[in-house]
């Protein structure tokens, strides 16, 4: 084989700290991830997942694959304001065809991104019965579209695609595909267990293998998980060498799902045996946002969180009543293998009236209220969260309404207005062109400054009607609010039958790019809309600094 090329300089460079290596986190949910069934993110939810994603410190987020449908186009159309490395996801040049000539390698290039991820056969099975073409056109394919992205000014990495099960059937094969990618110049050569099926023992064994061929600072792990061992496998990576792992948010992915980096995180940042020798770009504040990442990750997702997940479920640190939550009373250590708000969940004993006030103190301190800790207050809104979340509220992901409730709780809310009542009619009829149509008109009756206003909106809905309505005349306050908009509302149904708990997540967002969530609940759907309404319109007023 040919000796190894010069190393390029990572765009991403953390300075370090003692003689650790750097490793680099590379997020896949909005690609990789994409393909859970039933999932299917529009251009907003991809948005709201990739600040939450820059925020926590991932170094590189995969946007989607530019060209193949209008939602990654235009993605991928202008550029993005991140501390992360934006990456585009696609296939290499086509065999047969020169990178001049390859529409989707052209799409790649032209994309506004940092870096482009190939996708690239390394099994001569694949290469002979999906590519069709023979071992070394598919190795030429590699290096010109490695090159051809480095020439675009890009970071070039390359997915090498079933690679385990490749190296398993041909070794020298596998390998070659590796050791070209790297000599082509590219900064990362990602080693995939793409049918999920390699154990931990047979991945250190293999890349500790390639890193005689590839230096383990340009190798990464790209885990699928179908024998529930996606997080195992890259950690075994990481002991061999590799300083690139792969994962999706709460390990989504198609199948049984990726490597999740929910659970990957915290295990890199917090264990010494990987803490030790490795530094990621997630830092400890960072860390204590995990528990909100995952479940306002599920919230937009409309599913329920994982309540016995790693680190961030409900339950990962609760404990029955008995001798486990004596002694957790007196000494955690004895039942938590790590403190619960380092990761910013919570201890549960659910004997104790205790349980959860360091958190809810975390929470109001991050959100900017003042308080004193021995205020009698701070009891009372414990117990009302806490009897809330029983009916089905779910503030993790929906900040903007737990501030609000501390605040009143507090009694540092004006009241900006009250609502003396409200109505929506939904009526069935045809249009001028004889078309049978849907439409849904609210009156909102409304207190302002001493002022009574009565207004009407019409929507394609009742909850578009009434949030026209709420908005439509605020009396003095509406100058505040003319920038407000409504871009994402969800349903989700908590109990069976008809009669059931409906639970609605609304995120608005204004003129300032500033997104915020709010929530309401109610076995009523439109009045659970109302709720998290007024809650939007309230929280924005406050930040405005409006007065009464």
């Amino acid at each position: 084989m040919a000796s190894l090329s010069p190393t390029p300089t990572p765009p991403h460079k953390m300075e370090g700290q003692g003689a650790k290596d750097r490793l680099y986190l590379y997020d896949t949910t909005l690609r990789d991830g994409g393909q859970t069934p039933g999932i299917d993110f529009s251009l907003e939810d991809k948005l709201t997942i990739i600040r939450l994603l820059d925020e926590l410190g991932i170094d590189y987020i995969e946007g989607g694959y530019p060209g193949a449908n209008e939602t990654d186009t235009a993605l991928f159309a202008e550029p993005r304001k991140m501390k992360a490395g934006f990456t585009a996801f696609g296939m290499t040049r086509r065999a047969g065809r020169s990178t001049s000539n390859d529409p989707g390698l052209k799409d790649l290039l032209r994309a506004k991104s940092d870096a482009v991820c190939f996708v690239a056969k390394s099994w001569d099975y694949h290469v002979r019965v999906a590519l069709k073409t023979t071992n070394g056109e598919n190795l030429a394919c590699i290096t010109d579209s490695v090159k051809a992205a480095i020439a675009a000014g890009k970071e070039a990495m390359v997915d090498c695609e079933h690679f385990f099960d490749g190296y398993k059937a041909n070794p020298d094969y596998a390998l070659a595909c590796a050791k070209t990618a790297f000599d082509a110049g590219a900064r990362w050569v990602i080693l995939c267990d793409t049918n999920g099926g390699t154990l931990p023992n047979e991945v250190e064994e293999i890349v500790t293998a390639v890193t005689a061929h590839v230096p383990g600072a340009h190798l990464g792990i790209h885990a699928h998980n179908d024998t529930e061992q996606a997080v195992a496998n890259s950690l075994a990576a990481v002991r061999a060498g590799a300083r690139q792992v792969q994962g999706t948010l709460n390990g989504i992915g198609e199948r049984c799902g990726n490597a999740n980096l929910v659970s990957l995180i915290p295990t890199l940042v917090l264990k010494p045996a990987f803490a030790d020798i490795v530094e990621t770009g997630i830092n400890r504040d960072a860390l204590e946002k995990l528990t909100h990442v995952s479940r306002a990750f599920d919230e937009l997702l409309n599913r329920a969180p994982n309540r016995q997940a790693p680190y961030v479920g409900a339950s990962a640190f609760a404990t029955k009543a008995g001798i486990h939550a004596s002694a957790i009373l007196k000494e955690p250590e004895t039942y938590e293998h790590i403190p619960p708000e380092t990761v910013g969940n919570q201890r549960r004993v659910l004997v104790s009236e205790q349980a959860g006030k360091s958190n809810l103190l975390s929470e109001m301190k991050r959100a900017g209220i003042a308080f004193d800790a021995k205020d009698p207050r701070i009891d009372s809104l414990l117990a009302e969260v806490k009897r809330r979340e029983a009916e089905g509220f779910a503030y993790d992901a929906a900040p903007a309404s737990f501030e609000l409730l501390a605040r009143r709780m507090l009694g540092t809310v004006p009241e900006f207005f009250g609502v003396d009542s409200f109505r929506v009619s939904v009526e069935r009829r045809h249009n001028a062109l004889g078309e049978e149509v849907s439409m849904a008109e609210a009156v909102v009756k409304l207190v302002v400054d001493g002022e009574r206003i009565m207004s009407v909106g019409e929507g394609n809905g009742p909850v578009n009607a009434l949030d026209n309505a709420l908005r439509k005349d605020l009396g003095k306050f509406q100058r505040a609010i003319e920038d407000l908009e409504l871009v994402d509302y969800k349903v989700r149904i908590l109990n069976g039958g008809t009669g059931a708990t409906t639970r609605v997540l609304i995120e608005s967002r204004d003129g300032k790019g500033e997104r915020w969530f709010t929530i309401g609940v109610s076995p009523n759907i439109v009045d659970a809309s109302f709720e998290a309404l007024i809650d939007s319109v309230t929280w924005k007023l406050l930040r405005e600094g409006a007065r009464p």
